[in-house]
């Protein structure tokens, strides 16, 4: 039989999906989960998004350019300036979801063998992009205790070498919800200058900031503008995961021109989705007031009552939906699982994702899952009695979760 790739067998599986059997036989046998595992909002997509699909009138479903329409790259452009990016059309290139912006990001700016320094925990799929493009990843560790904040100066240039050549963050955080300061980025500004460093910002959760606290994209820095390489998406802000739309957005002139050879490879992104993130641009803005308002509701409680469990401490996020919360438990991927193949508590349970795949370092997270508050309140209490009701149960359980 033909043998598998080195790096087929390298590939990391998600910590997001991999228990998606488990779920599928505990749904077979009457279970009801709720699912805290996914970054999938239940929130209702635009209703001018959606129309613009109902309003499609062309008689052949032809090819788009590589870099994106001239009409929805134009319209981001609106978008974007509302915001201070000062960017033009030809700076923005349109992908199949903010994914493949990331995958174009390390094959264009590094070599194999390159490494990229990255505070953990981390979005998983960080590991899933840096294997085919063979890049390594430096991680460093950010700390539950005070809320995953960026890890001082110090701990990035003790990792920096020759074969750095990009720091990575993604603001507001998945997992850990932390929204970093204008002080944070600055500090990684100077940082980037002195090192000649690549500066990815992953802004998927742009639009969900709390307790008003303010939103600093490295596009607000000056003079870092052939560094920064931003990665989006239309799956969170407007709730559309399925469009698979996204954008990578450069002032590198020359880093533009070699990411659309990557762009130009793959042939086009979506045409249909296009249409409709080109009408959802003209969302109006008690659309998303309406949507923080829910999400800092489902954050209070969920938080709260988490911090209310015997044994767990989670921190407050300022931004994102996603919570890393750490259990008196021995280890979260045996928890995880055996919430889905041996707990129900009248016929419910939970579905989390173990937040040990979201750290590079090993035995990091072991007592550690990340919940996604996606789900309505009422949702989320009734997924918090059984959480509690786990805890009490699960035979793995320890005497703190420290």
């Amino acid at each position: 039989m033909p043998t598998i790739s080195s790096r087929g067998h390298q590939m990391p599986a998600s910590p997001i999906r991999k228990l998606t059997p488990f779920a599928d036989q505990a749904k077979k046998d009457g279970k009801k989960i709720y699912h805290l595992n996914i970054g999938q909002p239940d929130i209702k997509t635009p209703a001018g998004m959606l129309q613009a699909i109902r309003d499609i009138d062309f008689d052949v479903w032809a090819y788009t350019p590589s870099e994106g329409t001239s009409t929805y790259r134009n319209k981001l452009v609106e978008y974007y300036n509302k915001l201070a990016y000062n960017i033009t059309a030809n700076q923005i290139l349109v992908t199949n979801g903010g994914s493949e912006a990331i995958s174009i990001a390390m094959q264009a700016c590094l070599n194999p063998g390159d490494e990229i320094i990255i505070p953990e925990p981390f979005y998983a799929n960080y590991n899933g992009f840096a294997c085919p493009a063979d890049v390594v990843i430096r991680p460093i560790m950010s700390h539950i205790e005070d809320g995953f904040a960026l890890p001082s100066i110090a701990a990035f240039e003790k990792v920096i070498n020759d074969k750095t050549k990009a720091i990575v963050i993604c603001n507001p955080n998945n997992p850990t919800g932390y929204l970093y300061s204008r002080e944070e980025l600055e500090a990684l500004k100077a940082l980037c200058l002195k090192y000649d460093l690549y500066l990815f910002a992953d802004e998927a959760y742009r639009e969900f900031c709390y307790d008003g606290k303010e939103f600093i994209s490295p596009m607000h820095l000056e003079g870092l503008e052939n560094h920064v390489v931003i990665f989006d998406t239309v799956s969170k802000r407007y709730s559309a995961c399925g469009a698979r739309l996204g954008c990578l957005i450069t002032k590198n002139a020359e880093l533009y021109q070699v990411a659309l050879k990557f762009a130009q490879a793959r042939l086009s992104p979506p045409a249909v989705a296009q249409i409709a993130a080109t009408a959802a641009v003209d969302t109006p803005q008690s659309y998303f007031d309406e949507v923080l308002e829910e999400y800092t509701e489902r954050r209070d409680v969920l938080v709260a009552g988490l911090n209310a469990l015997p044994g767990v401490f989670c921190p407050n996020p300022g931004g994102a939906f996603y919570v890393v919360a750490r259990f008196p438990i021995d280890n979260s991927d045996k928890f995880c699982q055996w919430m889905l193949e041996s707990f129900e508590y009248e016929n419910e349970t939970v579905m989390m994702a173990p937040a040990a795949g979201f750290y590079s370092s090993s035995d990091a997270g072991k007592n550690e899952v990340r919940l996604a508050y996606v789900l309505h309140t009422d949702e989320l209490k009734k997924a918090l009695v059984c959480l509690e009701k786990a805890l009490a149960a699960y035979p793995g359980r320890t005497t703190t979760s420290a």
